[in-house]
């Protein structure tokens, strides 16, 4: 019986010990070998924690080979991984650290010094230092602690956008993660033989997938470098060169690629798989890629990091007009999607109603944010027997006559933009609150421009230049708005709160 995420690492390693399962640029490693350094890091991690069980492990370094040891080893040792990104402003990492209080930081020498002036009494951890320690194996240690694991114990933490300016740390058990990976693997027929062309960012749930596929699989990984996305061609051109056969984007730079037509440029011939999730993928842009990959396999899929992963898909199977959306399709199996209007019940054929989630694939709730987890995972009101929790998703579908789930948008203030997920009242409460730049904010959003717009009445003769480098001192670029507008006053509604629909239906066309 397997019960967590090591026992089925364990099983891939024994089948393919001198496999490569992870490619970064020139270096490579085995699955025997990463077991090594998991296990190694993993003895390093319980000494320095005070042999901790189920605490939070920050891990602070650029997406390379050593992140996927740290998590193994986080993993080993029975605690829980959370990736943060290198690229966010420190106070937005500072806020992440006061919140979660992770009982190590692991990072490198280039980022100790700075790590340290935020980390308050954490234990801050060079890898550098850790990497030339005594390879010695003692393993009754973690032999006990895998022993003491339980398929509910947390795996790891990822961290999203939360309205007070404080990310949310969503809590994901190794359960979770079984009933995707047995599903997807199934389904797609998934054997091993999977190259992964992985771009996502480490703090990205599709980063947990690929993890977790090449751990449960035997999946070979090729780290694709972050700043390609810059340099289409480039990146598509490594692709092709490293003999990808499965990619699992957000569909930004696939717009990109297909807006530059590289495909007809440098042909993928060995790319079978083709997921994208984290955003509408406009449907010109995607019929491009796949009138130019006849033979792959294409699939939308939906879901917030809240439910691990991904709820629903949809393998597109039949042709879509450009101005057709794409469906997100069906429930994913062993998960029930379930779709409620304001009353509570679920909505009839074409009836457009808020998604709901119940099945073992819900997250555990938010880190140290009782409160919020009270919020957004609730009783399911078709259910007044028993306790049964679901997760209001907060977007908005429908059903249509052929059975498949159109995605509509969102019920509140929270977006998806460039596959994050951003809570749109966080750049207001930032800017009015913490900043004090402006009298009042309201950011909305266009969604077929995928533009964040900011409307704002000014405060001390502030500028649109004052407020987006105020804001690059707080927020990672893709939550910065992109256009500005300086009003004297902004519109209220005859509540007197600002009409957030009236500007939204303004730059949308509505």
């Amino acid at each position: 019986m397997n019960k967590n995420m090591i026992d089925f690492f364990e099983d891939t390693v024994s089948k393919y010990p001198d496999k490569v399962c992870i490619i970064d640029g020139e270096r490579s490693i085995t699955f025997r070998e990463l077991r090594e350094y998991g296990e190694k890091y993993a003895r390093i991690l319980l000494r320095e924690s005070g042999d901790s069980k189920n605490s939070p492990v920050a891990v602070f370094l650029p997406k390379c080979l050593e992140v996927y040891e740290i998590d193994i080893a986080c993993t080993y040792s029975g605690n829980i991984f959370m990736n943060l990104d290198v690229k966010t402003p420190l106070a937005r990492i500072k806020n992440i650290i006061e919140l979660i209080q992770p009982v190590l930081l692991v990072t490198n020498e280039r980022y100790r010094d700075m790590l340290s002036e935020i980390a308050g009494n954490i234990t801050i951890i060079d890898i550098e230092a850790m990497s030339v320690q005594d390879l010695s194996t003692d393993n009754k240690r973690l032999e006990r602690r895998r022993k003491e694991m339980i398929d509910t114990d947390p795996f790891c933490i990822i961290n999203t956008s939360g309205s007070t300016g404080t990310p949310k740390g969503v809590v994901l058990n190794h359960r979770s993660f079984f009933d995707f990976l047995d599903w997807s693997i199934g389904k797609f027929h998934f054997d091993g033989t999977e190259r992964i062309g992985a771009l996502s960012p480490i703090v990205f749930d599709i980063y947990e997938y690929e993890l977790c596929l090449m751990m449960k699989s035997g999946s070979q990984i090729v780290l694709l470098d972050s700043t390609l996305a810059v340099y289409p061609a480039k990146l598509i051109k490594y692709v092709q060169e490293q003999r990808v056969n499965f990619i699992f984007w957000v569909p930004s730079i696939m717009v990109n690629i297909a807006n530059m037509n590289l495909l007809e440029k440098i042909p993928l011939n060995e790319l079978k798989h083709v997921w994208f999730a984290g955003e509408v993928f406009p449907t010109k842009q995607f019929n491009y890629w796949k009138r130019n990959l006849p033979d792959a396999t294409f699939t939308n899929l939906y879901g917030p990091i809240e439910i691990t992963l991904d709820c629903t898909y949809y393998t597109v199977n039949r042709d879509f007009l450009d101005s057709e959306p794409l469906p997100i399709g069906y429930a994913c199996e062993n998960t029930d999607v379930m779709l409620l209007n304001d009353t509570n019940e679920l909505c009839k054929s074409n009836e457009v109603g808020e998604i709901c989630v119940r099945g073992t694939s819900l997250a555990m709730g938010y880190y140290n944010n009782q409160e919020k987890t009270t919020d957004a995972f609730v009783q399911n009101p078709l259910n007044p027997h028993y306790p049964e929790l679901i997760y209001r998703t907060g977007d908005l579908a429908f059903i249509n006559d052929r059975g498949e789930i159109i995605f509509k948008g969102r019920k509140d203030s929270l977006i998806k933009h460039m596959g994050y997920r951003i809570e749109l009242g966080e750049i207001e409460h930032v800017l009015i609150d913490t900043l004090h730049l402006v009298q009042y904010a309201c950011v909305v959003y266009q969604y077929e421009r995928k533009e964040i717009t900011l409307f704002y009445e000014p405060k001390d003769n502030v500028t649109d230049v004052d407020i987006r480098r105020a804001l690059a001192d707080v927020f990672p670029r893709y939550m910065i708005p992109s256009v500005y507008h300086c009003m004297d006053e902004l519109p209220r509604n005859t509540n007197g709160k600002i009409d957030r629909l009236l500007l939204s239906e303004k730059i949308n066309g509505k």
